[in-house]
């Protein structure tokens, strides 16, 4: 009588694990490309509903666009947060103050309990102790052309920040565009059109993932 086999030979699992280690290899860049492409999205919806926040506000003070941020009692009041963490001058039109948040990034953040975008603050929003008032959005003479929120952050590894910052600004090192989506970084434009940039200017060796979105402040000013 020929006794049943049992089990599997050296070979036949060494087969397997072949096979199961080719399967990985080619699916897991797979997974790994589904989920940045799905945080992606998710960064562009919050992004256009910051745009949206954006214009209500204007919409609210007679065309004045929202301020990068002020000085108040107790600290800052910034277009993203209070100081204290408390919601910011957004807040009241966004309604979710994790909009500001980048589902990508997982970087260190100054303070603020969610980060990952920043605002145009060299063209647009201004900067208070340089005596730079915000914009009208009457003045923005190309809305498809201006950089209204982007993907950004500064340093090596990357921070948050929270104020974008055009190549010609003096604080643009502590304000660059992250291209942290498969290298490429999510734009919204003062039209509110959305673009999935991967074209980088002004990048160092040190800091690979950072850049600005024009060799000079085209992408950024009013014109």
């Amino acid at each position: 009588m020929v006794r049943a086999r049992s089990g599997f030979t050296l070979i036949e699992l060494l087969v397997v694990i072949a096979i199961i280690s080719v399967l990985a290899a080619i699916l897991f860049p797979v997974f790994a490309q589904a989920k940045s492409a799905a945080q992606r999205t998710a960064c562009a919806s919050n992004l256009k509903q910051l745009g949206l926040a954006w214009q209500l506000y204007a919409d609210d003070f007679d065309g004045g666009v929202c301020p990068s941020y002020y000085p108040v009692e107790g600290g800052e009041l910034a277009w993203d947060f209070r100081q204290g963490a408390q919601p910011g001058l957004l807040h009241t039109y966004a309604r979710e103050p994790r909009l500001a948040r980048c589902p990508t990034f997982k970087g260190k953040s100054w303070g603020r309990l969610h980060t990952g975008y920043a605002y145009n603050a060299t063209y647009l929003g201004g900067d208070y102790y340089d005596g730079i008032l915000p914009a009208q959005s009457g003045q923005i003479s190309d809305p498809p052309a201006t950089a209204l929120f982007a993907d950004a952050g500064f340093s090596s590894p990357v921070f948050g920040a929270n104020y974008l910052r055009a190549p010609n600004d003096p604080l643009f090192v502590a304000g660059k565009v992250h291209f942290r989506h498969l290298g490429r970084a999510n734009v919204l434009w003062a039209d509110k059109h959305m673009t999935s940039s991967a074209s980088r200017f002004n990048v160092l060796a040190s800091e690979p993932e950072l850049g600005s979105l024009s060799p000079q402040d085209q992408a950024y000013d009013l014109e």
